[in-house]
């Protein structure tokens, strides 16, 4: 019998993961969280993404900068600039809007705008809503992002960005 390779396994691994780690949460449930005002601000240096479609050769390691200005408990400010999946520079800028909560992790999504990839607008600016669940503790956390596919511009992704809080 032919097994999956453990690079396509990765998808099935990151979601188990992330339900074990969702009901040690105490039996929690999904709650709305309560919008108040922070001042922190986060530094990351890009992203690893896990893309859904392996034969493409594309860039699983997205190094850059980035920063991220969480201005209330439900939306914070992003900006950056990453080597993309197509091996080209990209920047991009948006709102994370995460109102829900499940346990310790935040969900929503980020709402934003990115350049640098070649099929989609001749590398020019184009829109785009992700979804995405947040972890943080103290001065470290993670995003967690599905990346969806778009025809044969955008390729789809698991996007894992770590990241650490530098001014609270």
């Amino acid at each position: 019998m032919n097994q999956p390779s453990p690079a396509r396994k990765l998808p099935w691994i990151c979601t188990a993961l992330l339900l074990a780690l969702c009901s040690g949460a105490r039996a929690q449930s999904f709650e709305m969280l309560d919008n108040k005002p922070l001042k922190e601000v986060w530094l990351n240096a890009g992203f690893y993404s896990y893309h859904f479609q392996r034969d493409k050769n594309l860039n699983d390691s997205n190094p850059g900068i980035g920063a991220e200005y969480r201005f209330s408990t439900v939306a914070s400010a992003t900006a950056g600039r990453f080597y993309n999946s197509d091996r080209m520079y990209s920047n991009y800028v948006g709102v994370y809007y995460q109102p829900l909560t499940f346990g310790p992790f935040r969900l929503g999504a980020v709402v934003g705008a990115f350049d640098g990839y070649p099929k989609t607008r001749n590398g020019g600016w184009f829109p785009a809503v992700i979804p995405t669940i947040s972890y943080e503790y103290k001065s470290v956390g993670v995003n967690v992002a599905v990346i969806p596919s778009y025809k044969d511009r955008l390729y789809g992704a698991l996007s894992v960005q770590l990241k650490l809080k530098v001014f609270e």
